[in-house]
């Protein structure tokens, strides 16, 4: 039996019983729908429909009264006759590789968007889809926390992906816009493990500076910091060097640094969002695990996995207990992590700065730079630089109605 295949697009006024209406009239004539597609910006509806109907009476038929039902309902309809050559090349495009990009900023702009879509066309990819995540801006009432991030579903092959996101990272160093790209995997939708660095990626600090202005050798220490997380020296023997100028400094001088660590924005949100969806956290810190645990009592962090600092009658002897916790072993926890909670390393989620966070972020299934040295957001998969840790819920998906369940 010869058949007919149209596209309908329909665009008006959103009210309740458009789609109900239209396509009873399209049952009534025993129409087969392909595919079906709605986005509404503003109670503006755009609809699109692709159906097939047998050719002749019917398929004449069958467009007048769906005419006829869209004025009734007092909308806009339009008709487009597909060849069935072009139907069999857009269903061959199915299997093509899916990809994910996510734009995250303070606000987005058009400059931006346009970029970044250039880029996509540029390689002769498709957009499928365009998800706005963040809920809508008022242009009234000033936001205390802006931030806007819009996900794009992609489709198509590339060949240097290298390349490809290398040009993502030129627009974002020059229209400070975040831009994350993904491949859009089983893995991906089923993410189950997210860890964290600490020190300038949970809390706004660096501790072992903290505790080096306390015992009065700050400048020392922050030098050598920087210099460590900048890549230039190796960390172990930063790490030492740093120790060794805190000895005798008090005990009691740790307390009052953990309870005034000032939290990174949006990491609470993150972290009672990730929970309550089922996934597991963990701090894997190059810093000290009597700051990791009280992080992990007030954020409710699940594991922690940091330096032990040396005590000895109430002061720091300047040394260590157990192996230092470097990059490399960082990715060895992240690694283990997974495979005690038996997840593919793929579903893994890494977020952090330093250059000694790199191998974990680089393991991960997603790692992310977080407001990052030029270093390591040259060579993550990903960074976010210009909102809150809670960034990181964006791209996963989340939309903010998601999110704001949680709250």
């Amino acid at each position: 039996m010869a058949t007919d295949i149209f596209l309908l697009n329909i665009s008006g006024q959103d009210k309740p019983g458009l789609t109900s209406g239209l396509t009873s009239v399209l049952a009534e004539y025993g129409a087969k729908i392909l595919d079906i597609g709605q986005a509404n910006i503003h109670d503006t509806l755009s609809l699109g429909m692709l159906f097939e109907i047998s050719s002749g009476k019917k398929s004449a038929a069958v467009l007048k009264d769906l005419l006829f039902k869209s004025y009734e309902l007092g909308i806009t309809a339009k008709f487009t006759p597909i060849s069935g050559e072009d139907y069999e090349k857009w269903v061959n495009l199915q299997g093509k590789d899916r990809y994910i990009v996510t734009i995250l900023g303070e606000k987005l702009t058009a400059e931006q968007i346009s970029e970044v879509t250039k880029i996509i066309s540029d390689k002769n990819l498709n957009i499928d889809s365009i998800k706005r995540l963040t809920g809508r801006t008022s242009l009234v009432k000033e936001d205390e926390y802006p931030r806007a991030s819009i996900q794009l579903s992609i489709r198509g092959k590339i060949d240097d992906k290298e390349a490809f996101t290398s040009r993502f990272l030129e627009v974002s160093k020059t229209l400070d816009v975040d831009i994350a790209f993904q491949e859009d995997s089983m893995f991906r939708r089923n993410r189950r493990l997210v860890c964290f660095d600490m020190d300038s990626t949970l809390i706004q600090t660096e501790v072992i500076d903290e505790l080096a202005d306390r015992a009065g050798v700050g400048e020392e220490v922050k030098a050598i910091t920087e210099s460590a997380m900048q890549g230039e020296i190796d960390f172990n023997e930063s790490f030492r060097k740093r120790m060794k100028l805190l000895e005798g400094l008090s005990e009691d001088v740790l307390q009052d640094i953990a309870e005034n660590l000032p939290i990174t924005k949006g990491a609470q949100r993150l972290i009672d969002t990730l929970h309550y969806y089922g996934y597991k956290t963990a701090i894997l810190s190059g810093g000290f695990t009597y700051f990791g645990h009280y992080l992990q009592k007030k954020l409710d962090i699940d594991y922690v996995f940091a330096n032990q600092l040396e005590i000895v009658d109430g002061k720091l002897t300047g040394g260590y207990i157990g192996e230092i916790v470097d990059g490399a072993k960082k990715a060895e926890y992240l690694q283990k992590l997974a495979d005690d909670l038996a997840i593919d390393i793929r579903q893994t989620i890494a977020v952090g700065d330093g250059a000694n966070d790199l191998q974990m972020l680089n393991l991960a299934g997603l790692g992310i730079a977080f407001h990052a040295k030029p270093k390591v957001k040259d060579n993550a998969q990903s960074s976010i630089s210009s909102i809150g840790l809670d960034g990181v819920l964006y791209l996963l998906g989340y939309h903010d109605r998601h999110i704001d369940l949680v709250d």
